[in-house]
């Protein structure tokens, strides 16, 4: 848990020229966090667990394409679903595809607890759904997650599109929504309701996505406490942590939720889940720190910049 909204949501922008049987089938599939390579050969896609270096990239993409991060060293790429944020710019199958052929694992960002206004969906939802904005992202509103409108606007269509489009998993941004949120727009909610029904929302994605692709990953953003709520742990295979020890940007992360962050992420981590840390630094003697701490901590890292705009090289085995 952290004050502020998610770093990474509403970050893109549109750029045109740049339960039991859950957790038995989690169980099943967890070993199997990869699908392999594809038919023709190239190097296997690695396990997600086995991951220790990632590229996180929403935005910018060079002529629209994905070439810089298919000749990237990391393992492991997080992409929008779409390279502009429209219906038309979608990455296709074909994209994943040459980009999985390198040996890496392709997991599709999008949100789940909020939806910015220029995406081509949000014409789609129904706007008394929406909520209010954030400061910090006017055009991003929260939204009703737990309304079954919203899963069958937004969400679904989300999680059909990455399957469709060959990725090895999600990355679910803005589960924080459950702690943003301001109550009194939702009366007779409370912060342990929403959180039920953020961590529900979430083994809903999983046991959707798992029965229809055994072993797509599902790795939400932030959040790690939502562990406490039962059913959650066996639905996910890894947590996305942003500022784990550098704040946006260069600002050593020393506040107690800091600490509390990382030992829910931890925690997270006895259970067999991957760690994908992202931390906002440039300053190189940060750079080496914030990679320090994930050799400590044997979690997969990236330290990058806010605009999430660029290919970040990996940090300097030791």
């Amino acid at each position: 848990m952290r004050p502020g909204p998610s770093l990474a949501g509403g970050v893109l922008r549109p750029v045109v020229a740049a339960g039991a049987a859950l957790a038995a089938l989690a169980g099943c599939v967890q070993a199997a966090v990869r699908a392999g390579p594809e038919p023709g050969g190239g190097p296997a896609v690695p396990e997600l667990a086995s991951v220790t270096s990632f590229t996180y990239v929403l935005q910018g993409y060079p002529d629209g394409r994905l070439d810089t991060i298919a000749r990237s060293p990391h393992r492991l790429a997080i992409v929008d679903l779409s390279r502009d944020g429209t219906a038309a710019g979608f990455f296709t199958r074909e994209e994943i595809a040459r980009v999985r052929a390198t040996g890496k694992l392709m997991l599709a960002y999008f949100e789940i607890g909020s939806i910015e206004e220029f995406r081509t969906d949000f014409r789609a939802v129904d706007r008394d759904l929406l909520l209010h904005t954030w400061p910090d992202w006017p055009d991003e509103h929260f939204a009703r997650y737990w309304e079954e409108r919203w899963w069958d606007q937004v969400v679904r269509p989300r999680l059909d599109r990455a399957l469709a489009a060959g990725f090895d998993g999600v990355y679910l941004d803005t589960p924080l929504a459950y702690e943003e949120i301001d109550l009194a727009a939702v009366p007779g909610e409370t912060r342990a309701t929403l959180g039920r029904k953020m961590a529900d929302l979430v083994i809903r994605i999983s046991r959707y996505a798992k029965q229809r692709r055994p072993g797509f990953a599902i790795v939400p953003q932030n959040s790690p406490e939502l562990r406490h709520f039962t059913g959650y742990p066996e639905a996910i295979d890894g947590i996305g942590m942003e500022e784990l020890f550098f704040r946006a940007t260069d600002v050593p992360c020393r506040e107690d939720w800091c600490r509390q962050n990382l030992a829910d992420a931890l925690a997270l981590k006895s259970l067999g889940k991957a760690v994908l840390a992202t931390d906002y630094a440039v300053d190189p003697a940060n750079i080496e720190a914030a990679c320090a701490r994930y050799r400590r901590h044997a979690t997969a890292g990236n330290v990058t910049v806010v605009d999430l705009d660029r290919v970040s090289p990996p940090c300097e085995p030791q």
